[in-house]
């Protein structure tokens, strides 16, 4: 995927693994509670790939972890 901001995607992904793990979920057990596969949330997650997400996958991923959609793009 070509993107200007690939620090942003990165950021997603880090924070996606942080706040997943915080939470006690595996990448698998997270992907059936949002509706998606655990090699999606893989992709994510995953330092040498850019993966994006919908508002609404970005909304139940957040949902889920209880936390604010905006922490899970933060640069930290």
């Amino acid at each position: 995927m070509k993107t200007q901001y690939p620090e942003n995607f990165k950021a997603l992904g880090q924070n996606l693994a942080y706040y997943r793990k915080r939470a006690g979920y595996t990448q698998e057990a997270f992907a059936e509670y949002i509706g998606k596969s655990a090699n999606f949330i893989s992709q994510i997650e995953g330092p040498a790939t850019l993966k994006g997400v919908s508002l609404e996958t970005l909304f139940k991923m957040a949902d889920t972890l209880h936390i604010p959609p905006g922490q899970l793009l933060d640069g930290r």
